[in-house]
């Protein structure tokens, strides 16, 4: 009967020579150049060397994975400070489309030096808006007789020496300051508001070609005289088409076929004429 050689139990545990091949292995797989030769391939294929081997890349891989995304992620409690931060800085939608550049500001100082210049001016201008003649109620009365009109009832226009009475000087200063954006310079006065004394010594020198002492509408302070320059060409036609919208007109007697003498330059403010003055209609 044939002896068979009886193979020790396979061991759970490692034994030394398995510990000695595996230690063997690790180190012949970065070995240097001018190492001895490599391990007999029954050695490097034995399945601990390859337990060994593969568990040590997983050992690392897993490292890598887990170690540079965290390396590159600050801390949760830094990061939700940073976002608050960054959200508590950041301007909205409507303040970023319509904020003004710092760039494009004059300096600080500039701005202090001048503000209060820019700011007189646009008091100025607010104020002319408000009080188109400075000082002008627009209200008069009308109870005072032709040619005696107070002060009190009286304004004086732009040119700073002609009066009329104050509702007409209103009307007119409005009309006045439309002529301005259009011309560029006021209108030109020869003559307003006439006393008694005035009127007569017209009178006696014009002759038929002024009313009597007492019933001239210059006499109610509702009558001006323009510049002969104004009576012509373009400015006589801007005046004609706009001057009723404010209440004043070349009266027709004064036009050519009225029933007075021609006088272009004469314009009346309607409203107070027909009220209160002397109208030929």
């Amino acid at each position: 009967m044939a002896s068979h050689s009886v193979q020790p139990a396979a061991s759970a545990t490692p034994t030394r020579r398995q510990l000695r091949e595996a230690s063997r292995t690790a180190p012949a797989v970065a070995a240097p150049a001018d190492a001895p030769a490599a391990q007999p391939a029954a050695r490097r294929g034995s399945p601990l060397a390859r337990w060994g081997t593969r568990a040590g890349v997983l050992v690392t891989l897993a490292a890598v994975t887990v170690a540079v995304p965290l390396a590159q992620q600050p801390a949760g409690g830094e990061e939700t400070a940073s976002e608050e931060q960054v959200d508590a800085t950041l301007p909205s939608t409507v303040e970023a489309l319509t904020a003004t550049s710092a760039a494009v500001l004059p300096p600080a100082s500039l701005l202090a030096g001048d503000a209060t210049a820019v700011r007189a001016q646009v008091d100025v201008s607010r104020s002319q808006d408000r009080e188109i003649l400075p000082g002008c109620s627009g209200v008069a009365g009308t109870d005072s007789a032709n040619g005696q009109l107070p002060e009190s009832d009286l304004c004086y226009l732009w040119d700073g020496s002609t009066q009329i009475r104050a509702d007409a000087a209103q009307a007119l200063a409005e009309l006045n300051a439309m002529w301005v954006t259009r011309f560029g310079t006021d209108l030109c006065l020869s003559s307003g508001y006439r006393t008694l004394a005035e009127q007569r010594a017209v009178k006696a020198q014009k002759g038929g070609l002024a009313a009597p002492a007492g019933r001239s509408n210059h006499g109610w302070g509702l009558a001006v005289d323009l510049c002969s320059s104004q009576t012509t060409g373009a400015q006589w036609e801007w005046l004609n088409e706009h001057a009723p919208v404010f209440g004043w007109e070349n009266p027709a007697w004064a036009r050519p076929g009225g029933s007075g003498p021609y006088e272009r330059w004469h314009w009346e403010y309607t409203k107070g004429v027909m009220a209160d003055g002397e109208y030929y209609g």
